[in-house]
């Protein structure tokens, strides 16, 4: 839970920070081209898709939070806590623009604000997410199971 907390906290502080400060001004270039600080605000998911699907993406949120919060206190492994802990993270800090922001509750639009070549905008809940699916996969290919079964002797 303590990932989840930080990844929400920094994703809500960075989003306040952009609306702020970058909102309305060009893009500042960090390392020339290569990565940027850009102000947008995304009505879909991840690469702008299902941007009329607003709705669908915050209910399916709540699903997905409802479903880690009876799940998570079954998981042994640490690494897959961490994994969970980022998933929700990500979805309570983009959630949260989805319920709070404009055009209105479960439709509003999620502040994205850093950039790289050919790559959508993003933030940090997208970044916590990314993360998560990426140690998801070394641990999946690491034979490491979510669940430590303890051997049963008769």
């Amino acid at each position: 839970m303590s990932v989840a907390w930080f990844i929400w906290i920094l994703d809500l502080a960075t989003k306040a920070w952009a609306v702020s400060q970058l909102a309305h001004r060009e893009p500042i270039k960090i390392l020339g081209t290569f990565f940027q600080l850009t102000f947008v605000r995304n009505p879909g998911a991840a690469f702008s898709f299902a941007t009329n699907a607003t709705l669908f993406l915050s209910l399916f949120g709540i699903i997905v939070l409802i479903a880690i919060t009876y799940y998570a206190p079954q998981i042994t492994s640490k690494g897959w806590s961490v994994v969970l802990g980022l998933v929700m993270g990500g979805i309570l800090g983009n959630l949260m623009d989805r319920i709070f922001r404009e055009p209105g509750f479960l439709r509003g639009h999620v502040i994205d604000w850093m950039q790289l070549p050919h790559w959508p905008l993003f933030n940090i809940a997208d970044s916590a997410i990314v993360c998560a699916a990426v140690l998801s996969m070394v641990l999946t290919g690491g034979n490491i199971s979510p669940i430590t079964r303890k051997d049963v002797r008769p």
